[in-house]
């Protein structure tokens, strides 16, 4: 039966617990979700030993609907079960096509029991208002694997060590969220490496981090707006020097979305008047004790200063893609930027 717009999450539970459906759909801008719920699929729903005939792996620019809808109405060979996993399911090139839509709403109206088939649409939704999007939401488990938005990244982050088995401290776990952002590939695969060097349950630390995944503690992206927060002209500007002189570890344009998120923060907290550590931590999504930081920030900013912010930030980014820049060097952009924020 299919699930009304289920979480990966809880998807990933009942794949553990060995409870399979015929037909998972699979889309969304996220692609971690999509790879982990596909590979457990792929590593667990057949015995290894069964896996030759009965499982089939497809690449959605070298199939077609006919061809998929063939190897699912199969039965298994000397099993109960067979697998039929479409990888790259965006590049078919007969997806948007009528016959092809009219062929996988046959096939999930009435799936092959002993199937499981897996279509992974990576990187887009697929379109919901579409004829097959409303079959598949009725008759598959239907997923999508959304963007962590960074608000609530710290927070993924700390579920994340509880569900490997670990532990993390608040405060490491947003300076983890803040240096390497939202891009939960590259931050499982940062974290598996530190874990190779802990055999045991293990509650993580700044310094554990800043050791193990080369994040330097002292001059990183949480660091600087730190330093900015609290209006620190030295540390600001030792922090972006060091950056110009490592510009392939510190690109710029992720470090003006944080920005513009850390003073879109503030301007929230004004908007409301302040409030107590815990609203103040409820209304922008951090921890309290995060929360305080930010509130002596807004203290420090006042609202009309947080608005021309907002503005030093469009300018800095559009010279930054060349854009009236004249002769500035990203360094020397970086640094009016900062320089305008702290006076």
């Amino acid at each position: 039966m299919a699930q009304s717009n289920p979480s990966p999450q809880s998807v990933i539970k009942d794949l553990k617990a060995k409870k399979f459906a015929p037909i998972y759909f699979l889309d969304g801008d996220e692609p971690f979700y999509i790879d982990q719920i596909t590979e457990i699929i792929e590593n667990t729903a057949i015995a290894e030993h069964e896996r030759g005939f009965n499982q089939v792996v497809l690449y959605g620019k070298d199939s077609d609907m006919g061809t998929i809808i063939n190897n699912a109405r199969k039965f298994p060979m000397m099993a109960d079960r067979q697998v039929v996993i479409v990888k790259e399911a965006q590049s078919l090139t007969d997806l948007g096509k009528e016959e092809a839509q009219k062929l996988l709403i046959g096939y999930a109206q009435n799936p092959l029991p002993s199937t499981i088939l897996v279509l992974a649409h990576k990187y887009k939704k697929f379109d919901r208002r579409s004829a097959l999007s409303k079959e598949l939401q009725k008759n598959a488990i239907y997923v999508t694997s959304e963007k962590i938005k960074d608000y609530k990244l710290t927070e993924w982050v700390l579920q994340y060590f509880k569900d490997i088995g670990h532990d993390i401290e608040p405060r490491a776990a947003q300076f983890l969220a803040e240096s390497i952002g939202n891009n939960l590939e590259v931050m499982t695969n940062e974290v598996g490496k530190m874990l190779i060097n802990f055999k045991e349950p293990t509650k993580f630390t700044v310094k554990d981090i800043s050791k193990f995944i080369g994040i330097n503690k002292d001059y990183n992206n949480f660091e600087l707006l730190k330093a900015i927060g609290m209006k620190d002209p030295i540390k600001s500007n030792k922090i972006v020097n060091y950056f110009i002189q490592n510009p392939k570890a510190h690109p710029v344009i992720p470090l003006f979305a944080l920005m513009y998120n850390y003073f879109t923060k503030l301007a929230m907290i004004h908007e409301v008047g302040g409030g107590s550590d815990s609203q103040v931590a409820s209304l922008i999504g951090v921890p309290p004790f995060v929360a305080k930081e930010y509130m002596q920030s807004a203290r420090n900013y006042k609202l009309g200063k947080v608005i021309d912010v907002f503005e030093y930030l469009k300018e800095a980014d559009l010279r930054y893609k060349g854009v009236d820049s004249g002769s500035m060097t990203d360094a020397e952009i970086l640094r009016e930027l900062i320089y305008k924020i702290l006076h």
